[in-house]
């Protein structure tokens, strides 16, 4: 596994799994068929009498069964940049990552591929530049975050004590930014077992394939190592050429011609000064919705108008369900309603805000192959907190300054994409399409119109609150933060966090009127 790499080696556990998980593939096909009732891993036999049926039933694509069992893994050593191009992009996972917002990174934790000389200085060096910018801003933003922080919170010299931990985490995210995507991460990655054969099959895609193919081989050798048979239907990688990505992606040295630059513009043209923009919804949603109650409850327009049907599906004054913290609203039956609406955003944020939305697995965007985003124009994303200082500001543009002269040097070099973007800042831009029906994008609303979410994801989820709140009000005014859905369930306390309270009485504040700087 170290080949490819002059830093540490990802390390690959696995930690949990079935006892025999691929006899209970056979077992649950059978069970299907069983006029005898549940048939038992234990009765299915060995290979020789149950390979044809678990083949046959793989080919024709009957997936299923191959999903009851999953495998946990821990991974040390990942690419923050991997993790995000792969182990979450897709929605049938669970993972629990160190965060870079409450966590010190330290210098040593990155990725280090083996190039030859003089790419291996330029890629160290700049590295080495941005992990001292890190540790600058840490330091320098101390201060504007502490007057900020005790903007929300009476200052005291009790308070001003016990909340040094938090600025400092607080200081810290901003930080962050300028940090390569390169950056280590450790994980718990739980999925299941066809969610794994699938990733195998298609390791050799753009753009960490080197990685992906180093850390998902592991976790397959591991997965035959415990559980042989599933030699039955695995299947090699596909070939990167099968791929259409690659037909459109450069080769080592050469320039793009401006499309990078003029997709750039194109696109941001389209969100007319917002971080998400509102390009398509569904129409008469209000009234579908409606409808849909009125289904539920087996009831005429006559019995139950519309307004009254969608405040029962959303409201919960009128359904205190929806002030639960646990998310039951897949699981009852009015909120389910909410699935006919559904709303497509336009969204630019940075790499490590997408990072976190993109665990919001219900609402699925289109993300880019990133590096065909990329030329030797900085293209990147600057926290508000940043712009409040001019020291910060220097040192912040600077070090995205230092990244895109460096991952230009080593095109030139002819060093491929697929390590010069690992010198991507944290901060670099990113632009797709997200797509959610409303039940859905209300639950993540609900997580991040928080004060304690990420910035760029509450910026991103108020300007789409508020454009749903324009097109379909009956909707959108319900599209809230958690204290507020609380207090309106007559829930206490109105704030779930505890300790992590934000500071700031959210729950009587429209939306409109939220504003924030950390």
């Amino acid at each position: 596994m170290t080949a490819p790499l002059l830093s540490a080696a990802p390390v690959v556990r696995l930690t949990k799994t079935f006892s025999t998980p691929y006899r209970n593939v056979v077992a649950t096909a059978r069970t299907c068929y069983s006029p005898r009732g549940i048939v038992d891993d234990t009765e299915v036999g060995g290979p020789e009498r149950f390979s044809p049926l678990a083949k046959s039933i793989y080919e024709a694509g009957h997936h299923t069964t191959f999903q009851h069992a999953h495998v946990q893994f821990a991974i040390e050593n990942a690419s923050r940049h991997f993790i995000w191009s792969f182990l979450h992009s897709h929605p049938f996972y669970n993972s629990e990552q160190v965060s870079q917002r409450y966590v010190t990174v330290k210098p040593d934790s990155v990725l280090v591929p083996a190039l030859d000389e003089p790419a291996l200085s330029v890629y160290r060096e700049t590295v080495e530049k941005q992990f001292d910018a890190y540790r600058r801003l840490c330091e320098l933003f101390h201060a504007p975050v502490e007057a900020e922080f005790f903007r929300r919170f009476n200052r005291s010299e009790r308070m001003a004590k016990s909340h040094q931990r938090t600025i400092g985490k607080k200081a810290q995210e901003v930080a962050r930014y300028v940090l390569p995507v390169a950056t280590h991460a450790y994980m718990y990655h739980t999925v299941s077992a066809i969610t794994l054969l699938r990733y195998w099959r298609v390791a050799d895609q753009l753009e960490t394939p080197v990685e992906t193919r180093m850390i998902v081989g592991e976790m397959i050798r591991q997965l035959l190592e415990f559980d042989p048979e599933y030699a039955i239907t695995l299947q090699e990688p596909l070939d990167p050429s099968v791929f259409p990505e690659s037909r459109f992606h450069r080769a080592p040295g050469e320039t793009d011609g401006g499309a990078a630059r003029d997709f750039r513009r194109e696109f941001d043209a389209q969100l007319d000064g917002k971080w998400s923009k509102l390009v398509a919804w569904t129409g008469g949603a209000e009234e579908l919705v409606a409808s849909a109650v009125r289904e539920t409850l087996g009831l005429s327009s006559g019995a139950l108008s519309d307004d009254e049907a969608i405040r029962l599906a959303m409201n919960p004054a009128a359904n205190p369900v929806l002030g639960e913290s646990l998310n039951l609203s897949t699981v009852t039956k009015l909120p389910r309603a909410l699935y006919h609406a559904h709303y497509t955003f336009r969204r630019k944020i940075s790499h490590t805000a997408d990072s976190q939305n993109q665990r919001h697995r219900m609402t699925p965007g289109s993300r880019p192959v990133l590096m065909s985003h990329i030329d030797d124009e900085p293209d990147y994303i600057t926290p508000e907190i940043v712009l409040h200082d001019d020291r910060a500001r220097s040192i912040y543009d600077d070090a995205m300054a230092t990244a895109w002269e460096a991952m230009t040097k080593l095109r030139r070099l002819g060093v491929r994409d697929e390590w010069v973007g690992y010198l991507l800042p944290n901060a670099v831009s990113v632009r797709y399409t997200e797509s959610a029906d409303l039940l859905n994008l209300r639950h993540k609303h609900q997580m991040r119109l928080c004060y304690n979410a990420q910035e760029e994801i509450w910026r991103a989820s108020r300007d789409e609150a508020l454009q749903i709140r324009d097109v379909q009000p009956r909707l959108g005014q319900y599209l809230l933060p958690p204290c507020t859905l609380r207090g309106m369930a007559k829930a206490r306390p109105l704030c779930p966090e505890g300790p992590r309270y934000c500071g700031v009485m959210v729950w009587k504040k429209d939306v409109q009127d939220y504003e924030r700087v950390i």
